[in-house]
Formats: structure tokens, sequence, C-alpha cells
């Protein structure tokens, strides 16, 4: 596998995977984040499911995506903020 054959999605999914890993132990955005996209995600694929276009898995993992990827940018800005505060 190269780098070109990785797609939007799993390059995203690699970077919200390193945002997991660095804040494992720590309650942080990042964590909510990701709860917070499984449940929009879950939502999102049983009104797909209401609709007729069945249920897909990747709507769940997308939201999970999208929920980490948000979580890590808020950590950020808190990280940032606490550095501010202190000067």
């Amino acid at each position: 596998m190269s780098i070109a054959d990785l797609d939007n999605w799993k390059i995203l999914a690699i970077i919200s995977l390193i945002g997991l890993l660095l804040f494992w132990r720590k309650k942080s955005a990042i964590w909510g984040g990701l709860t917070m996209g499984l449940f929009i995600g879950l939502i999102v694929a049983i009104i797909y499911l209401i609709k007729g276009g069945g249920f897909d898995w990747k709507i769940i993992g997308k939201g999970i995506i999208v929920g980490t990827l948000c979580g890590i940018f808020v950590q950020i800005l808190g990280m940032i903020s606490d550095k501010l505060k202190r000067i």
C-alpha cells in the first residue's frame, strides 16, 4: 500500500487515531468528540435505515472520525488558550 492508495477518509482516520493515542489516559475533548460523533453517526444511520436506504456502518465511522477531529481542534484551542493565559 502506497500513499497514493489512501483516500481522504483513511488519512483523516489515521489523524484521529493519532489524536486518540496521544490523549489515551486523559479526559479530553477528543474523547467527547468521539462519543458525540458515534451518537450522531448512529442517528443518521438509523434515519437512512428508516428511509429505506439500508443500515450503513460507514456513516457511523465517518461520524466518529469527524467528531474526533472536532475534539482534536477544540483540545488544541484549549491548550493555546492555557498558554496565552500564562503570558
